[in-house]
């Protein structure tokens, strides 16, 4: 019984359905509870037998968390993780996620720095998400709130978040649709593989003008103690006042601001590009 049938059920003036309710609550919060850091990917069986529960009756209840992003389903297995949906959710609790905490004073910084609105994106696998925020000091200026998703191709956090990705996956996101890239033919594909080896060798991804006539945005990553890109740090400004060598600055402002959100986290760049593998 998913929630949404649970709460049309008429209690008859006694308990039952409130009963009814507080089971498919509890049920749902045992499934994400199934979910642990050393197995993150877990498939309906696998949860079922966990905490006890029928297969069908897990799967409408991670039917009904994937409706609202609380759980997302793995491109290549088909299993389930939990989805960032819980971020988006938690409000308060954002403070708790080490990126967020150990960037937040470098965004303060950079945003001191450049005048410019500095945001600390992470991925889902197919979208970049904003988890913090400083705005600009201008009156005109554009943002990245909380919460905001972003699958256009040509974004710039989205560049740096598919260059870790392995080519094929890239071209297999494009191809679907799951990240949008206007004419996404063989050679569109295959050119923006080139753009994002370029934007690794150096060291920032760009966006002038392109999901939005109106902004330019730049993005770096930020690496983990493996080596592995766990968020980018993005910079999103009107393109009125971005000048090619102002972009320039940007970018590398960016760039020095992500590695040094690198370091807080005891992280450290990959010796070789990922786009590569």
């Amino acid at each position: 019984m998913t929630p949404s049938e649970s709460s049309d059920t008429p209690d008859n003036g006694n308990s039952n359905g409130d009963s009814k309710s507080t089971s498919v609550i509890v049920n749902a919060i045992a499934v994400l509870r199934s979910f642990t850091a050393d197995e993150p990917l877990l498939g309906v069986t696998e949860i079922a037998g966990r905490i006890g529960l029928h297969k069908s009756t897990v799967s409408r209840i991670l039917a009904t968390l994937e409706q609202e992003n609380l759980v997302e389903r793995d491109v290549d297995s088909r299993r389930f993780r939990l989805g960032l949906g819980m971020i988006a959710m938690a409000g308060p609790l954002l403070a708790e996620l080490e990126e967020r905490r150990v960037a937040y004073p470098v965004l303060r910084e950079l945003t001191e720095r450049t005048g410019e609105t500095s945001a600390l994106m992470v991925w889902n696998g197919s979208e970049s998400m904003c988890v913090e925020q400083i705005p600009s000091r201008h009156q005109v200026k554009h943002l990245a709130p909380l919460g905001a998703r972003y699958n256009e191709a040509f974004s710039s956090s989205v560049q740096v978040f598919l260059a870790a990705e392995n080519q094929d996956r890239v071209r297999q996101l494009l191809r679907s649709g799951s990240i949008s890239l206007p004419g996404a033919d063989d050679d569109a594909v295959e050119s923006y593989l080139v753009r994002l080896e370029d934007s690794v060798e150096r060291g920032w991804a760009v966006n002038f003008g392109e999901t939005s006539i109106e902004e330019v945005g730049v993005a770096s990553p930020v690496y983990d103690h493996r080596g592995d890109i766990v968020a980018s740090v993005l910079i999103p400004a009107p393109k009125f006042r971005v000048s090619p060598d102002t972009l320039k600055s940007l970018g590398e402002a960016c760039a020095e601001a992500a590695a040094k959100v690198t370091g807080r986290l005891g992280g450290r760049a990959p010796r070789s590009s990922p786009s590569a593998h």
